[in-house]
């Protein structure tokens, strides 16, 4: 389900290396009714197409890099529509790039996406977007022939994978960039969106490793109705099997992972056995709040020695129905990481989850892993003497700017709501689908003690004391300028009442819903909030 809404104003373009967010837009803050103090800071515009040096190293010499950005075009999507078009991106790239950083920027309805490298001849046609299936596009095959390039995490709107400095992504000579994506209109009228990607370049000379990529999934998933539960994947033969696979122990250094579930999903770990990190939680996450959640490792961690893990994917099913493994209303528990290593590992619980007990009333499910393990492409090796020794390649394709978060625009109250405006309505098109993730107002860790999910929503709107505005009354019927409700939705800076700015909602989108969404909540408010 997607945070991200319409913006209602163009937005200004800003160089790759100086974008920035000005505060943390995570949904977990003291008061989550719109009692959290906007904090800001600037960043500096740069649209300098020249290269330019990272200055952090220590003292030791700048890397020298240079940005390279994309837009994939627009795309139209007609009202509640869902739907996985494949996009392509052609670099013309003559000679090998290496990839420090990748950058991926949308003007909201992107749920997720996976990005691939492959040769040009692969795949054929013309860049933008495109139904994958008339390309034969899978991301299998798009394995098979190249290497990952990075992944989305669930809703974000502006995420940027970098690895330390000198770990980068190769892109051969003649490949291009290409992947899946997965959006989604929860609204009842048309929308268009933009992607963009911005990958920053880095000289050869620079360059100490070339990643190859790591996966884990869980796609056995049968998520209980009403219940919390956890998904545990235990590949405790992860040891042997690379080492019958590829002939070598393990040999990984872990720089990346980013895990990605759905709007359900509230929790996700990663731990290791044997060797350094033996019996070690290396990576753990409570919460969904469409946030970008990887994390990058630097140092890495040297995995030698390790015989196997486990990694556990988390989830709050308010729903009385059981959840299994897809899209829309269903869900995902898979781990993207980047590693130096010989070989492409993937490991997956694919059948045989079964049920082990219950911990403090979570649910306890556990499958055994299998194991897929390939040597690394030949093309995928370190830069050559004479890339070391030349000048930053710079491929013709791209500019030298991608868009910086579209500014807030206060709701226009001309506009007037596309369907009836009713608590029904306004709980389907707004709060189900922006509010209630696991770190925001879900049923099990309400923020600021306002559940938009359960039953009885209408009396808990007219009782809830509103913590972040002490005072005021979340939704006074007949009148939405009163009701604070309707000022966190309709106006990019709320003023409270004992003066100071509150935080709009939702909290983690830089700009607020589309006017259609929020006329439904004034129009249901100015009628009487009746429930």
């Amino acid at each position: 389900m997607l945070v991200w809404m319409r913006p209602r104003s163009r937005h200004a373009r800003v160089g790759l290396t100086c974008l920035a967010l000005g505060a943390p837009l995570g949904c977990e803050s003291p008061s989550e009714d719109g009692g959290g103090d906007d904090e800001a800071a600037d960043a500096d515009a740069d649209t300098d197409a020249d290269t330019d040096t990272d200055t952090d190293t220590g003292g030791e010499d700048p890397l020298e890099t240079t940005p390279l950005n994309h837009s994939f075009g627009t795309y139209a999507l007609t009202p509640f529509e869902e739907i996985e078009p494949c996009a392509q991106w052609t670099l013309d790239n003559e000679a090998p790039v290496y990839v420090q950083a990748v950058t991926l920027s949308n003007l909201g309805y992107f749920h997720h996406s996976n990005w691939f490298v492959v040769p040009e001849d692969e795949f054929a046609g013309e860049d933008g977007f495109f139904h994958c299936g008339d390309r034969g596009y899978t991301e299998f095959a798009a394995a098979m022939v190249g290497t990952v390039l990075t992944a989305q995490s669930t809703q974000s709107f502006t995420e940027t994978q970098r690895t330390g400095d000198g770990a980068v992504i190769k892109i051969p000579a003649g490949y291009k960039v290409i992947g899946s994506t997965h959006m989604l209109n929860v609204g009842p009228a048309a929308v268009e969106t933009e992607l963009f990607m911005g990958l920053e370049l880095i000289h050869p000379k620079d360059v100490l490793s070339v990643l190859t990529p790591f996966r884990l999934s869980y796609t056995d998933l049968d998520i209980p109705p009403l219940t919390q539960s956890h998904f545990t994947g235990v590949c405790d033969k992860f040891g042997d099997n690379y080492q019958g696979q590829l002939g070598l122990p393990v040999d990984h250094k872990l720089h990346y992972v980013v895990p990605h579930y759905h709007y359900l999903g509230n929790y996700f770990q990663l731990s290791f056995m044997g060797g350094e990190h033996d019996g070690q939680t290396v990576y753990e996450i409570d919460g969904f709040n469409g946030e970008a959640n990887g994390k990058t490792f630097d140092p890495p961690l040297d995995l030698s020695g390790t015989t196997g893990l486990d990694f556990t994917c988390g989830y709050d099913n308010w729903r009385d129905v059981s959840v299994g493994w897809g899209i829309g209303d269903q869900e995902m528990c898979v781990m993207l990481a980047l590693a130096e290593s010989e070989g492409i590992t993937d490991m997956s619980v694919i059948a045989g989850s079964t049920a082990v007990g219950e911990q403090d009333g979570v649910v306890q499910f556990e499958g055994a892993c299998s194991y897929l393990v390939i040597p690394k492409k030949e093309d995928q090796g370190l830069p050559t003497d004479q890339e070391r020794e030349g000048e930053l390649y710079i491929p013709p394709s791209g500019s030298a700017e991608i868009p910086a978060v579209p500014e807030c625009v206060d709701h226009d109250e001309g506009v007037a709501p596309s369907v009836e405006p009713t608590l029904d309505n306004i709980a389907g098109v707004i709060f189900e689908q922006s509010c209630s993730f696991n770190a925001c107002h879900g049923a099990a860790t309400a923020a600021a003690g306002l559940d938009l999910v359960s039953p009885n929503l209408g009396n808990r709107l007219l009782d809830h004391e509103v913590l972040g505005n002490p005072g005021a009354s979340l939704v006074e019927p007949g009148s939405p300028e009163n009701s604070w409700l309707y000022q966190v939705l309709s106006e990019c800076e709320p003023e409270k009442s004992g003066g100071g700015v509150a935080s709009h909602m939702p909290l983690n989108s830089p700009f607020l819903l589309n006017d259609e969404a929020i006329a439904l909540v004034r129009e249901w408010i100015a009628d009487g909030a009746m429930l």
